[in-house]
């Protein structure tokens, strides 16, 4: 079962979908504004969203913009509303969205789209590696963090790798050097650091929250 986010400002319809939502097994938070599910988005990841478009402070579709642009494509969004004109429908998903739906509608739709969305987003996702808004496409071998393309060398894209595949951590220089160059390799030579500084260029430098942090006395750690 998803873990839900649910932005809905109508409070009595927000509480009877979150009903609905429960009673499918899923784990569901519930706001009422936009700055609110903003607030939530920065704290904490979903599985899914669902966004209802006309919301006091922020609107469905700038908190869904907001969320592409800060988080890329991590997880599937849902758009609620009354308005179903082909222009709305395609604002919605101009914005990010990957599925709208009209009001009124039934529990047993919605969850079978909701299947839909997070099945489609498991195979997606199947090769991609996440930490916080970091996004590692092991096939494409390229990185995006937010809205932001990052190229990567052979050996920036192994040690990015491994930092993913090994987050929360802490990792020696020689580990490092072993797993990532070679076994054989001179352990007296500063070539990790120097490779943990161009990664460090390339996907913290330009942002607030770092996600590779240096363990004094022994390597490197990734997390949020």
């Amino acid at each position: 079962m998803a873990k839900i986010l649910l932005v809905e400002d109508e409070i009595n319809i927000a509480s009877f979908i979150e009903r609905g939502l429960k009673e499918f097994g899923h784990t569901v938070t519930v706001c009422h504004d936009g700055n609110a599910g903003w607030k939530i988005l920065q704290d904490e990841p979903f599985d899914l969203l669902i966004l209802d478009i006309i919301m006091p402070k922020i609107n469905g579709l700038e908190l869904c913009r907001l969320y592409r642009q800060t988080f890329g494509y991590q997880s599937p969004v849902i758009m609620l509303t009354a308005l179903g004109t082909t222009e709305d429908i395609v604002k919605g998903l101009d914005a990010g969205a990957d599925d709208y739906l009209v009001k009124p509608f039934s529990f047993q739709e919605l969850e079978a789209r909701i299947k839909a969305l997070l099945r489609r987003n498991k195979e997606v996702t199947s090769n991609l590696l996440t930490c916080d808004n970091l996004i590692l496409d092991c096939n494409t071998r390229r990185a995006k963090r937010g809205n932001i393309d990052i190229d990567l060398t052979v050996k920036e894209y192994r040690l990015l790798e491994y930092f993913m595949t090994h987050q929360g951590v802490a990792l020696s220089r020689i580990t490092l050097l072993k797993d990532v160059w070679d076994k054989n390799f001179d352990t007296n030579t500063n070539i990790v650091d120097v490779y943990v500084n161009y990664l460090r260029v390339k996907i913290d430098r330009d942002f607030d929250k770092k996600l590779i942090h240096t363990v004094v006395g022994l390597g490197y750690i990734m997390n949020t």
